[in-house]
């Protein structure tokens, strides 16, 4: 039997696949077809000639070994390999050889695509929204030739995504699927407004400032913590720019999704007194540094202020510190202490009296 192994080497070599992948590859699925065949042999080997593009099955059959005291169930041995290539097997080889090209090409393109994204995890790429009708809880988006997944929980709660539009994604994952390369991007994950900041603010790429901590509730608000690595540089002016202009760039991308930008300190009550921005904090009492508990105090006409709508700020202000934080009224709590003195005080000047 004949196959055009000159042909399909010069077609792999395009597609960037050795001849010896071609080769073995073929030769497997031969020997696989072969054995679907009426009275194949049960051990089978293909050989296949890349001069002439013959290939051959060569068979080989069981011989039973007689049982001995040693070993009363021996495995049976191979008898001298013949030739048993079916005559009519050309067609078959014909398709095969088709089926396992197609295969070869497609494997070899999904690996180009997977090397090319596999270092896009964790970057920010823009794609294009394309409308699928068969997965309509998915949102597709082409990036070149590939497309990429945009599932529901990775979409903003709000957000439309139109097909033909232009959108700003976040690379979350990076895998190999039954299908081929599978590319999981994101909207609502944390770390795209990272980058989208990184590409506005100069200071974070050079290191001059750096994004401590960021807490997001996607489509309604983001607290983002910087820090100057460099001395004379305002963290929180570099983010902002000059008349809000690099803030503004970001949020362009984001929708109605309003952005707080604080400053991270390294003294936990400091930091959850800045979390807690746009309300300002009096004071804050670190209740267990161990448990991360803190009690924020804060004026009775900012209170609302600090807890937010629906409880936003302060659960904000929670997730981008890593504490427990309590929030209590400025003038209930000096009272409450005006009162344990002038207690404490009595109670001394009674004992002093006896």
């Amino acid at each position: 039997m004949e196959l055009d192994l000159t042909g399909m080497h010069k077609l792999a070599a395009e597609q960037g696949i050795e001849p010896e992948t071609l080769d073995e590859a073929l030769a497997e699925a031969l020997r696989l077809a072969y054995l679907k065949t009426p009275h194949a042999a049960k051990h089978a080997r293909v050989e296949l000639d890349e001069r002439s593009g013959n290939f051959t099955v060569w068979a080989a059959d069981e011989i039973p070994v007689e049982p001995t005291e040693d070993d009363p169930h021996p495995a049976p041995k191979l008898g001298e390999e013949y030739d048993d290539t079916p005559h009519d097997f050309g067609r078959l080889a014909a398709a095969t050889a088709r089926q396992v090209i197609t295969q070869l090409f497609r494997k070899a393109e999904d690996e180009k695509i997977f090397g090319a994204f596999s270092g896009q995890k964790g970057k920010l790429i823009t794609g294009i929204v394309q409308q699928d009708v068969s997965d309509s809880s998915n949102v597709h988006v082409a990036m070149g030739d590939v497309e990429a997944l945009l599932p529901r929980r990775e979409q903003v709660p709000g957000e439309r995504y139109r097909h033909g539009e232009r959108i700003r994604v976040y690379v979350v994952n990076v895998a190999r699927g039954v299908r081929g390369p599978e590319i999981v991007v994101s909207r609502s994950h944390p770390e795209l407004v990272r980058k989208l900041f990184e590409r506005e603010v100069p200071e974070l790429v050079s290191g001059a400032v750096s994004i401590m901590a960021i807490a997001r509730e996607a489509g309604a608000r983001t607290k983002i913590a910087v820090k100057a690595n460099t001395e004379g540089v305002n963290p929180k002016g570099a983010l902002i720019g000059p008349g809000g202009s690099r803030v503004r760039a970001v949020m362009e991308n984001l929708g109605p999704e309003k952005i707080d930008i604080v400053d991270y300190s390294d003294d936990p009550a400091k930091f959850v007194a800045a979390a807690l921005s746009p309300a300002v904090a009096t004071g804050v009492q670190v209740i267990s540094e161990k448990n991360k508990t803190a009690i924020a105090f804060i004026h009775d006409d900012q209170l609302s202020l600090a807890i937010g709508k629906e409880g936003q700020n302060a659960r904000l202000a929670a997730k981008l510190t890593g504490w427990k934080i309590g929030i209590e009224s400025a003038e209930a709590h000096a009272k409450k202490v005006a009162a344990e003195k002038a207690a404490r005080e009595a109670a001394e000047a009674a004992e002093q009296q006896d």
